[in-house]
């Protein structure tokens, strides 16, 4: 298999005899690279085969919980799938519309997000060298972020998917990373380990399916305990692709959609409540290694 090279993180503005402009935007010329706007993207195959980032997904999350009360909802968001070796970065004045860092998300907070997945799967004997990942996240927007849920899925060497990486974040500061192993079809069952809503203490189990990152992509979550299902989840988007203006597009439609994921769910929590469905109380934290 042909290796692919990295690609430049950065987009500069500044002209060069490598560099060709369209607009007010810089991009060298690369083949591997293509762009179009200002962000570069990386042609790449998975299980899903060819696929381009960085690039938008717009999608669809829902909620349902189904006793002791019954209470549904639905909301639109836009999420990123970028490749952890080319991540994109947003030129001035628009910079501060996404961004992507290693605090927001598992292992040492200084470090790159790829070299902490890395490192991660090598403390569970996973040797992710060469390899690549792909996640699927919310950037930081003016400085917020909020994740419920970022996917890593990574590949091996000769591109087969070797785990997927789901990364799970409660309003509390928490995380906690569930490495799952998936059957052909996605589907992958797996101990239930973070306090996530106050209405549900840790037991249980979670059943999940996930598809490739394609064209089309469908994330499910349903929990299990005591032989029943008390919640499930839902995330079904489109990709779209990574331009400045599809960007500028989403934040105009989304504004600030970190913050906007973040009081949703508060707000969820408010009205269950107000509902006088019974909390439990949070244990204490249990960090994980590698993780937090």
């Amino acid at each position: 298999m042909t290796a692919v090279h990295h690609l430049p993180t950065d987009i500069s503005r500044k002209k060069s005899p490598q560099t060709t402009t369209r607009g007010d935007v810089s991009r060298k010329k690369s083949p591997q690279t293509t762009t179009r706007g200002d962000v570069s993207r990386k042609k790449s195959l998975s299980a899903g085969g060819q696929v381009q980032t960085p690039a938008l997904y717009y999608a669809t999350v829902g909620h349902t919980r189904h006793f002791p009360i019954q209470n549904s909802f639905a909301y639109g968001v836009y999420m990123w799938l970028i490749d952890l070796d080319a991540i994109p970065t947003i030129p001035w004045p628009f910079g501060w519309l996404a961004r992507f860092e290693g605090r927001d998300h598992l292992g040492d907070p200084d470090r790159p997000i790829k070299d902490n997945v890395v490192t991660y799967l090598a403390e569970n004997d996973i040797d992710l060298s060469g390899g690549r990942v792909i996640m699927l996240a919310n950037a930081r927007v003016a400085g917020y972020v909020f994740n419920p849920i970022s996917v890593h899925w990574c590949y091996d060497r000769d591109g087969a998917l070797a785990v997927i990486l789901a990364e799970v974040h409660n309003t509390y500061g928490d995380r906690h990373v569930y490495l799952l192993r998936p059957d052909s079809a996605g589907r992958v069952r797996t101990a239930k380990q973070l306090y996530v809503s106050p209405f549900f203490d840790t037991v249980g189990q979670y059943v999940m399916r996930f598809s490739p990152p394609a064209q089309e992509l469908s994330v499910t979550m349903a929990m299990r305990k005591d032989g029943r299902t008390p919640f499930s989840a839902t995330l079904r988007g489109r990709r779209r692709r990574a331009t400045r203006a599809a960007v500028l597009r989403a934040a105009l439609r989304y504004p600030f959609m970190p913050l906007l994921v973040s009081a949703l769910i508060r707000y969820q929590g408010i009205k269950l409540w107000a509902r006088r469905l019974p909390v439990v109380p949070r244990p204490a934290p249990s960090p994980q290694k590698g993780v937090q």
